[in-house]
């Protein structure tokens, strides 16, 4: 599952290779939006919002400006190339939306509920998130405020609540667990320190924003950039005891019984 900081990453590079180019064609290859044809708006910016991706434009024979809402979930990419450039990223059954302009090609693969809104209407599709930790509208006292309304709920579920605070994964979740010492399956009742939680929480994804290899140990080389995500079965970094993994559909968690105590 993509993490805030992967969707802003993308989001970033999207924005570098389409703001303020003119689309001189477009492709949308999903049922919804197939007869949709946005030659001639104005890419205006590309935004992150938690998971989500927002392409905003400014529509062509002066209608209202225009968004394109991407989510990633588990397999979504967008990838920018130059005009004439081989797609290389996925197979082409995969793609879902093309968009050209004179200096790039923004190539859409595996996108998940993609819908285009006037951007006034945004909030139907995003407006349910909570405080976006790499957003201009993070509030950590709401954020811990909602993971707060659901004492009984898992911390490990709260935190891959959306609408609690947009923008955590399992890797962070893991990661950000592991460092607190908490086992994943605690009641957020009974956290210690909500607060500090959440300040953490930020401070992992500001550190990452802006690079693709992700660390929460602040080693960028390759098997050392986590303390448990990824590492079943391998020794603790801390205690030496054996890291375990839980599988729950499309979500993981990784922990360390040992630093991690409590019930699983």
């Amino acid at each position: 599952m993509p993490e805030g900081d992967t969707v802003w990453n993308t989001a970033r590079a999207l924005h570098r290779a389409l703001a303020g180019g003119q689309l001189t064609a477009s492709d949308f290859r999903v049922p919804q939006l197939a007869t949709v044809d946005l030659t001639g708006a104005v890419v205006l910016e590309s935004a992150a919002r938690g998971k989500h991706l927002l392409l905003r434009f400014r529509a062509p024979a002066d209608g209202p400006p225009l968004t394109l809402h991407s989510h990633l979930r588990m397999d979504g990419a967008w990838r920018a190339y130059a005009p004439g450039e081989r797609w290389a990223a996925r197979p082409a059954h995969t793609v879902r939306v093309v968009l050209r302009t004179s200096e790039a090609v923004a190539v859409g693969y595996h996108l998940h509920d993609l819908a285009l809104v006037p951007t006034a209407e945004e909030a139907t599709l995003v407006g349910h998130l909570g405080p976006d930790l790499l957003g201009p509208d993070w509030d950590p006292a709401e954020a811990v405020r909602r993971l707060a309304a659901e004492p009984n709920r898992s911390i490990a579920e709260a935190l891959l609540d959306q609408t609690n605070l947009a923008g955590i994964g399992n890797l962070y979740k893991s990661e950000l667990l592991f460092l607190r010492g908490i086992s994943p399956w605690t009641p957020v009742r009974d956290v210690p320190d909500l607060p500090g939680m959440v300040a953490l929480a930020h401070r992992l994804l500001m550190a990452n924003r802006g690079r693709w290899t992700q660390s929460t140990t602040g080693s960028l080389h390759r098997g050392r950039t986590s303390y448990v995500y990824g590492r079943r079965s391998e020794p603790c970094r801390r205690c030496g005891a054996t890291i375990r993994k839980r599988d729950q559909g499309e979500r993981v968690t990784y922990w360390c019984p040992a630093c991690q105590p409590g019930r699983d």
